[in-house]
């Protein structure tokens, strides 16, 4: 089952993708995986038939992570977790520090120094 409307990226396939295809050139590697949220420019969507029969290039590796086609989305513990940081997010930075130079940068309760080299 398929839950998004595109098709196939091959030739004359008119299948619904189910599948995403990215390559990492650097590493001469083929990541084949569940079908991205979005279709991106540098990655193909792949029919079933496609995804498993797919080659590349003497020298190169497949790296394949297991579609799961019973997967019907979100659970509750990840709309919790979206629902935790959104909560976070929205929460007002504390007034600052008078005594703080400014020379660094505040980011919640972290802080970004500056490049000291």
């Amino acid at each position: 089952m398929v839950r998004q409307s595109r098709r196939c990226s091959r030739s004359g396939c008119a299948q619904p993708a189910g599948a995403t295809l990215t390559y990492v050139y650097a590493e001469s590697t083929a990541v084949v995986g569940p079908l991205a949220t979005f279709s991106e420019p540098h990655s193909y969507d792949l029919c079933e038939f496609h995804a498993q029969r797919l080659t590349v290039p003497r020298g190169w590796e497949v790296v394949r992570h297991e579609i799961d086609v019973d997967d019907v989305g979100p659970t509750g513990d990840d709309l919790l977790a979206l629902a935790d940081a959104v909560r976070e997010a929205a929460r007002p930075e504390p007034p600052r520090d008078p005594a703080d130079d400014g020379r660094g940068t505040r980011r919640g309760h972290l802080r970004v120094l500056p490049d000291l080299s």
